[in-house]
């Protein structure tokens, strides 16, 4: 037997797959959109993939269970309460899949949403892991909020944390202790809150330092579940709706996208005004050149997250970057959250006519009442502490729909913790001002105040 663990930076996911030996067949776990890497490893083993479990229609990232459906023959597996669309076999409290000497068991674990499902494995007849998907994580449980809005069944996060409560204590925490837990997200994601950079851990190890596993009552619970919750991207929803569906392949669907002509200062080009352009360069290539109407989410860091926070579902947008191998790059992790049919059109870019100021950064230390600071880090951060004791807190999140709460008699300087955010928020802000005021981004200068 061999369970193998996938893991995608870039959204703090893991995924599985369960390998019988003996019977060369796969089982994979809550797969991400890219199927590349299942094949390459179904391949190495010279075995077939024949089943997929989805523990839950994901918030955050597309699946592929439909597409590895198609092209495998692979059963899909899921509760019945996901009411999902597409063909599957219905996988609930008690049902079991056997795998040559393996058997994965369901356990019904309602809490981060009311379908969620947990499975164990048992190998020749002992409890050895459980896959948790949102439900446990290594460190913390999954955030009740996410289902008040979408999918079939529509639950009070009050009460899906009430359900997450008897969930852990009666389900999970009654394993044998030395099972192995495998959640589906690491550090990171924005399905929890307070999550160990460990990609695994025990059960025992869990009732020890899981602040959700220690003794309280289900008040107490609940309200240090509810507390502190952080934002819930606009995406989020949109996601749930299509995982229930099952998404459409993925070189299918990134094929699709029209792909234009390699921009420079030189080219002529008639652009939709009303979209926004997403500018993955790196920041000093975008200050010193680009698009009108540009966003700079650069590809390094959370690009997903804040694409899918910045830009509605369903809207639609243009996606520039430096190369066509970038291109391609992006492309395939705008489609990592759905938002691939949403892209008009993608470019090469290597300038444009708008070109943003460099801070001085001296000056800015010297005579800070001379400027409006923008303070765009999280909210939860900004409870912490604020860095400039006169800073607008906007979150990044937030700052499309709320630009005109900013002062504009003073130049603008746009802050954050480390400089990705602040590079998408002076952007995106000063595109909104259209130049009535100079829009600083003070970017990894923030580290000088820190």
């Amino acid at each position: 037997m061999q369970i193998k663990q996938f893991e995608d930076k870039n959204l703090s996911h893991y995924s599985y797959a369960i390998l019988s030996d003996c019977e060369k067949k796969i089982i994979l776990i809550d797969p991400a959109r890219n199927t590349k890497q299942y094949h390459e490893f179904a391949k190495e083993n010279d075995a077939q993939i024949t089943g997929i479990i989805e523990t839950h229609p994901h918030a955050d990232f597309v699946s592929s269970h439909l597409e590895i459906h198609k092209s495998t023959a692979a059963k899909i597996y899921t509760s019945k309460y996901v009411d999902a669309f597409y063909s599957h076999e219905v996988f609930d409290d008690g049902q079991t899949i056997q795998l040559g000497k393996i058997k994965l068991t369901a356990l019904n674990t309602p809490g981060h949403s009311p379908d969620s499902i947990s499975i164990l494995l048992e190998h020749e007849g002992k409890q050895k892991a459980v896959f948790t998907g949102d439900t446990l994580f290594i460190g913390d449980c999954g955030r009740p909020d996410l289902r008040e809005g979408s999918g079939n069944i529509k639950t009070s996060r009050s009460e899906l944390a009430k359900l997450m409560y008897h969930s852990l204590r009666e389900k999970l925490m009654n394993l044998e202790d030395d099972v192995i837990v495998y959640p589906a997200h690491g550090a990171g994601t924005l399905c929890g809150k307070n999550l160990s950079k460990e990609s695994s851990s025990t059960i025992a190890e869990e009732k020890k330092t899981n602040w959700s596993l220690q003794e309280a009552s289900e008040e107490e619970f609940v309200q240090n579940l509810l507390a502190d919750q952080p934002f819930v991207p606009l995406y989020f929803p949109f996601d749930v709706e299509l995982n229930r569906k099952g998404a459409t392949g993925l070189k299918e669907s990134i094929d699709k996208i029209k792909i234009g002509e390699t921009i420079d200062e030189t080219t002529t080009i008639t652009f939709d005004k009303t979209l926004w352009i997403i500018d993955t360069r790196k920041e000093q290539d975008f200050k010193n050149g680009h698009l009108p109407n540009s966003i700079n989410l650069m590809e390094f860091g959370k690009f997903e997250t804040w694409l899918g926070s910045i830009i509605k579902p369903n809207e639609k947008f243009y996606l520039v970057c430096e190369s066509k191998a970038q291109l391609q790059t992006m492309l395939e992790r705008t489609a990592a959250i759905g938002y691939e049919t949403q892209v008009t059109e993608g470019f090469v870019i290597n300038g444009g006519i708008i070109k943003e100021e460099k801070i001085n950064v001296d000056e800015f230390k010297d005579h800070q009442q001379n400027y409006t600071i923008v303070d765009v880090r999280n909210t939860s951060e900004v409870k912490e502490g604020k860095i400039f004791k006169n800073s607008i807190a906007i979150p990044l999140a937030e700052i499309r729909e709320r630009v005109n709460e900013i002062p504009t008699k003073k130049p603008i300087v746009v802050h954050c913790a480390g400089g990705y955010r602040s590079a998408a928020a002076s952007s995106l802000i000063h595109a909104q001002l259209n130049g009535i005021v100079k829009v600083f981004d003070l970017g990894e200068n923030i580290k000088q105040f820190l």
